[in-house]
């Protein structure tokens, strides 16, 4: 059955979801709030704000899981992003040599596409505006549900949205894509359903982040991944498109003395302390120091007791559950949510709304909150962790996991092989238990990486760190 669906919100995930289902078969009408077409990709950065996105200016990654899907599903997203200045890496080709050895058959699963998220989102625009079977209706925010009772049951079903102005735009079935701030949860309760069942924490990060362009031609040197944890505080450094990158802060939002990151000046002496990272601070700063907190980490289940609390509607990417985004997986997972949805209304007619919402949940539940799971494990473990640093305490756990990641790392700087698991890890290409199911290669890792200091890389303690925001 061809559906009439309905996409609410026309940013990355939502334009490549609505693509993705016109591409089989349907019929899809994106709803997006904010007015403004975008620019060209070209002027994206300097021309197009959106207001209500706090992570738009954010500093963005795309990973090779997310390359590796695009060049599957949407290809000419790809071709797009390229031609306005995307930059085409392999992350681990860009890691010294002396530490990744000669390159291999197989290394090219490294490689991605990336831009600053204004770049991208106008790229991915261009793309979905001459897609066969989408219409982007831009300006039109919805309010809330159109919903009647399922025949012979008490379950809401949802035929549609309605909109700012009182009007009804109807449906067949509704896809939220309305990110972190989607009120699908208000919206449901509002026409009589249960709420979903959702876990929300603040995710307790704060991020401190700079762009930069370069004034030799050149991106700066990678001397080690573009996540480096340290005492206290994690870096990333991001290279981006058009001779432009980012470097990013991440740390506790209950820790107060590193809000001086806030000022440049401050903010720059302290990044000259982490020798790894410092050559990245030394390009043409393009915007002041970027502060960004109270991010949600959030999961919502739209079936409860093994009853759907609605049918008609569904929820993909960060509607449905969000984390830290300085992992950087976010565009992935969202991805891989699109194509389970494509993959279900392949099998399922959206005329049978029950067995659709089951179906859905079934597939998100087995292929996709996994990757949320670890993700999840991975903030609290660290968040815990930089607590005690900042308490001068060692951070104990007895999470066999938490401890293997650390030891995969230490032993990734001095094996090869090892620097290629690491690395398939970081870039969401396996999950741990894939990985570690390899023969001998948890004996490995803890045989090289179990002694390691806790934080291998060089950089300063936190009373250094602190001195020299002091100063």
């Amino acid at each position: 059955m061809v559906a009439e669906i309905l996409v609410l919100g026309a940013g990355l995930g939502g334009l490549s979801t609505a693509m993705l289902l016109a591409r089989g078969g349907h019929q899809v009408t994106v709803l997006e709030r904010d007015p403004a077409e975008p620019p060209p990709a070209d002027q994206a950065w300097e021309a197009w704000e959106r207001r209500g996105i706090n992570q738009f200016r954010l500093p963005h990654l795309m990973l090779p899981r997310w390359r590796a899907q695009m060049e599957q599903e949407l290809p000419e997203v790809l071709d797009e992003l390229t031609a306005v200045g995307g930059l085409r890496l392999n992350m681990l080709a860009m890691l010294p040599e002396t530490r990744r050895g000669p390159l291999r058959d197989g290394d090219e699963r490294f490689e991605t596409v990336t831009a600053r998220r204004p770049v991208l989102e106008a790229a991915v625009a261009a793309v979905a505006g001459r897609t066969p079977g989408v219409t982007i209706r831009r300006g039109v925010a919805a309010t809330g549900l159109l919903a009647d009772p399922l025949p012979g049951t008490r379950t809401p079903h949802v035929r549609g949205v309605l909109t700012a102005g009182g009007r009804a735009v109807r449906a067949d079935l509704v896809v939220d894509c309305g990110g972190r701030r989607s009120a699908l949860g208000s919206w449901l309760e509002a026409v009589g359903a249960r709420r979903p069942a959702e876990e929300r924490e603040d995710s307790g990060f704060v991020y401190y982040a700079r762009h930069f362009r370069t004034t030799t031609g050149e991106l700066p040197a990678a001397r080690s991944n573009v996540l480096q944890h340290y005492d206290s505080v994690s870096l990333l450094a991001l290279p981006s498109d058009n001779g432009t990158w980012s470097v990013v802060f991440t740390t506790s939002s209950r820790d107060p003395a590193l809000r001086a990151l806030r000022d440049p000046s401050r903010w720059a002496a302290a990044l000259a302390r982490y020798p790894l990272v410092a050559p990245w601070g030394e390009g043409e700063p393009i915007t002041g120091v970027d502060a960004i907190a109270g991010i949600e980490d959030r999961h919502r289940r739209l079936v409860v007791d093994d009853r759907p609390v609605a049918t008609g509607v569904v929820a993909v990417g960060d509607a449905w559950a969000c984390t830290n985004p300085s992992l950087g997986r976010g565009a992935a997972i969202g991805l891989l949510h699109a194509c389970c949805l494509r993959d279900v209304l392949r099998d399922v007619d959206p005329g049978d709304p029950e067995k659709l919402a089951r179906r859905f949940d079934e597939a998100t539940t087995t292929v996709v909150e996994p990757l949320y799971r670890m993700t999840v494990g991975f903030d609290r473990h660290r968040l815990a962790e930089i607590a005690a640093d900042v308490d001068g305490t060692p951070y104990v756990t007895d999470d066999p996991r938490w401890l293997v990641g650390k030891a995969t790392f230490a032993a990734s700087l001095t094996d090869p092989d090892i620097t290629r698991a690491y690395g398939s890890l970081a870039a969401l290409l396996v999950t741990p238990d894939e990985l570690f199911a390899t023969p001998g290669l948890v004996d490995r890792v803890l045989r090289l990486g179990a002694g390691a200091p806790r934080y291998p890389l060089p950089g300063p303690t936190r009373q250094e760190l602190l001195a020299a925001i002091a100063d």
